[in-house]
This record gives structure tokens, C-alpha cells and sequence, in this order.
């Protein structure tokens, strides 16, 4: 298997995927301007709700954001076009990584496999042909790569379905109620909305979403089942861009096709041109340094952190410790509240801060679920409080709904936000557990 690994095969899958990555990468960042996400999360609040512990990574002031995104669509094409491609990449890689952590209001598991796409492609020969790159610098042009090349690419993509599948197996999703409400949700189409909110219909959309997640990869891998799976890919997908709204992802998932199948049909197709490759199928000794160091590890981590939450208090449908960057994707639906109270700690007289002038309608809703940002918003009032002279006691009344189920209190009413530790890698004490919350009913 390891010498199988470094076996010299035709690079047309990845020279076709740098062409679709860079299109991608500049549709999502064109089209986060054209579609007023720039302008929702990034212009209009007076601050973003960054991951814990980068909080100094605000969005540029004034017009700075809408300037930075044309600036990374611009790089996308340039990625596509292979000018300059690692010094282009590795710059969208950093902006988008900025964007990334800069905001939770609009969290989206694509952001995060983009991320990894691009740091993952920084580290791959994809400029060696049919880039701008080959042509100025003709000795750099190659016909071939080593295999781990594409395995790489299909062992992130199986990462990605597997975990989705295993975050599907609670009770939420195998009865169909959240496909039930999202559909009911998503669908405004009346005569639509009745046909797919049938018990047939969303609970079929539920298992075959769970078989596609399962299988859809290991199917992809055998040529008899090849074809018939992406044929699978490209309805569901569809599907989902249609009904989801979902963004550039069903369109970047499919991209991923071109590994799986053989390099020679891949440059057949779509660079007739490019030579055939006589001598693949020869070991190099390319890029083994940086399979072993580098993606190995890499691979190990991406198989840890979405088991992480099983080595933390609670469930982390309720708690969300340990959601993100763990393929949860389109999983469960949260609603309900928070309200604050604020005491002075001198006097002991309560403090009134108005919430919503510091916060979009967008921000307050995503908020007020979720635990770390109702602990970074006690630590902003706190902060607001302390310009002021004041020490603020912040307190937060929480109840939490999952997919429209009873309400549960989520966070300890007697624990003083502002003073409470934020735990990085376990649970949080203030967080409440089966054991120690109540219900609203109670």
C-alpha cells in the first residue's frame, strides 16, 4: 500500500480541481457581496462574535470588508488561472482564514472545508500544467503526481460524509423531525410544501440523506458503482442547492469527483490537449517528506476533533461543545432566548444595557442559543460597564429549544458571566447538564 502511494499517475484530476477551486473560491467571495452577507455580518454590527480567544480579529472598518472580499475573489481567479499559485493561494488561504474566524453569527461547515481545501492544495503540485505558471516558467511543467495526491483529497472528502452520518444517529433525526421542519421551513411553495412535508416523503429524504452521507464515497471508489453514484451526487446535491439555499458547496462537493475517477479518462475529458502519461505508474520519491510529515498528522488531527465532544460533559446537541469543525451539518434546529441581567456590584442596583443597539436582529438571534456567545456578550457588557467606572455582575436567563421540543434552561441563572472561565477544551460548569437544568415545564 505504501508504495502504491507513490506511484506516478496523470495530475489532470488536480490540475482540473485547481481550475474549479479557484472559479469556486471567487463565486463565494463575489457572491457574499452581491448577496448582502458581507454587508450583514461584517458591515453592519459594531462588532463580530470571533472564535473565543480572537477577538481582536474585528472586520475592517467602512467599506475595508467589501475591499477584502474583492481582493479574495480576485485571487480566486488568479488561483484558477495558476498565476502565481502558491503565493496567490496561500494569500486567499489567510483572508478566508480572517473571514473564518472573524464572525459566528453565519456559521457554515463549507467555510470550514474551504479552509482545509485551500490549506490542503497550498501543499499540492497543481500549477505544473495548463497554468500561467508552467508557461512563464516552462521547467516547472509536468504531466504527472504522486498518487497520495488524490488520496489525500478522498480521505478528507470521506472525513467530511462519515461524520455526517454519525451525528444523524439521535433521535431528532431517525423519527425525521428535522427534516420535517426544515423542509416545512425551506419550501414556501405551498402545493410543494404539502407534498414534502408528507410523512413519506421527509422521512424517505431522511435515510436516503443518511445512506448518501455513508455510502457515497466507498461506491464512488469501485468502478461498477462509480457512475451511479454521481449520478446520486449530482440529484442530491441539486436537491439540496435548491430547497437549502446552501451556496457554492453542492457544487464544490461534486468537484471532488474528479479523484475518484481514472486520470486518464479526467484529461480524455476535459484537457485533450495535455499528452498521455507513458511512464505512470513508476514510484517517485516527490512530496514524501510532506505526506508524511505534514498530511499524515494532518489527517489524524481531522479524525480527532470530531470525536472530541464525546470526551466532554453533556450532549452536544444542547451544550454545543464540540459542534463546530465536527461535520454536524444541517443536523438539528435551535430557537429560544436569553435575557440578561446585570447588577452593579458596589451598590448592588440593577444596570440597564440595551442589547439590540450593539447587536444586528441577526446577531441577538444566533446569540442567544449558544453558549459562547452568551459568554462573550456577558464579557462585552462587562467591558461596556467597566469604560463607565462600573463592575458588572452579569447574569443570563437562557432556555433552549431543540428541532421545536420542550424548552430546556441551558445556562446556570446564579453564575456570574462576566467572572466565569471560558474552558477551550472541556465543558464549561456553568453550562447546564441533564442532571442540573430544569424544564420550563418544571
Amino acid at each position: 500500500m505504501k508504495q502504491r502511494l507513490f506511484l506516478q499517475i496523470d495530475n489532470a484530476p488536480l490540475i482540473i480541481f485547481r481550475m474549479f477551486l479557484g472559479f469556486l473560491l471567487a463565486c463565494e467571495t463575489f457572491g457574499a457581496i452581491a448577496t448582502g452577507w458581507v454587508k450583514s455580518n461584517l458591515v453592519d454590527p459594531t462588532f463580530t462574535f470571533s472564535f473565543i480567544g480572537l477577538e481582536w480579529l474585528q472586520p475592517l472598518p467602512g467599506y475595508g470588508m467589501y475591499i477584502y472580499f474583492c481582493v479574495m475573489g480576485i485571487l480566486g481567479l488568479l488561483v484558477m488561472i495558476g498565476y502565481k499559485y502558491r503565493w496567490t493561494l496561500g494569500l486567499y488561504t489567510l483572508l478566508w482564514a480572517g473571514a473564518y474566524f472573524m464572525q459566528k453569527t453565519s456559521y457554515n461547515n463549507h467555510y470550514y472545508l474551504l479552509l482545509l481545501v485551500c490549506i490542503i492544495m497550498l501543499f499540492l503540485p497543481a500549477h505544473r500544467y495548463a497554468s500561467v505558471d508552467a508557461k512563464q516558467n516552462p521547467l516547472i511543467r509536468k504531466f504527472t503526481m504522486p498518487a497520495w495526491c488524490s488520496w489525500v483529497m478522498i480521505v478528507q472528502i470521506f472525513i467530511v460524509y462519515f461524520f455526517a452520518t454519525l451525528a444523524k444517529f439521535y433521535p431528532g433525526w431517525l423519527n425525521g423531525t428535522f427534516v420535517h421542519n426544515l423542509l416545512d421551513y425551506s419550501v414556501t411553495h405551498e402545493a410543494l410544501n404539502k407534498i414534502m412535508t408528507h410523512k413519506a416523503f421527509y422521512l424517505f429524504i431522511t435515510y436516503a440523506g443518511m445512506a448518501f452521507d455513508l455510502f457515497v464515497v466507498p461506491l464512488m471508489l469501485f468502478k461498477r458503482t462509480r457512475t451511479i453514484a454521481f449520478v446520486a451526487s449530482i440529484i442530491f446535491h441539486i436537491f439540496n442547492s435548491i430547497t437549502l439555499q446552501i451556496g457554492i458547496f453542492p457544487f464544490f462537493a461534486l468537484s471532488f469527483a474528479v479523484f475518484f475517477y481514472p486520470p486518464d479518462t479526467i484529461r480524455r475529458i476535459f484537457l485533450k490537449k495535455k499528452p498521455a502519461v507513458k511512464y505512470a505508474g513508476e514510484p517517485t520519491s516527490e512530496g514524501r517528506a510532506v505526506f508524511w510529515y505534514f498530511f499524515i498528522p494532518y489527517l489524524l488531527i481531522q479524525v480527532l476533533l470530531p470525536l472530541r465532544h464525546y470526551a466532554i460533559k453533556g450532549d452536544v446537541l444542547l451544550t454545543e461543545e464540540g459542534h463546530r469543525m465536527s461535520w454536524r451539518m444541517m443536523l438539528r434546529s435551535r430557537s429560544g432566548y436569553t435575557n440578561f441581567k446585570i447588577v452593579d456590584k458596589k451598590t448592588g442596583l440593577p444596570l440597564f444595557y440595551n442589547l439590540r443597539e450593539e447587536l444586528t436582529a441577526k446577531q441577538v438571534s444566533s446569540m442567544e442559543t449558544k453558549p459562547d456567545m452568551i459568554w462573550q456578550t456577558a464579557q462585552h457588557i462587562k467591558e461596556h460597564f467597566k469604560k463607565q467606572g462600573k463592575d458588572a455582575a452579569v447574569y443570563a436567563d437562557t432556555k433552549v429549544s431543540i428541532n421545536g421540543g420542550p424548552y430546556e434552561r441551558l445556562i446556570d441563572e446564579n453564575t456570574d458571566l462576566a467572572t466565569a472561565e471560558w474552558d477551550y477544551f472541556f465543558h464549561c460548569n456553568w453550562v447546564l447538564l441533564p442532571e442540573n437544568k430544569l424544564s420550563v415545564t418544571d
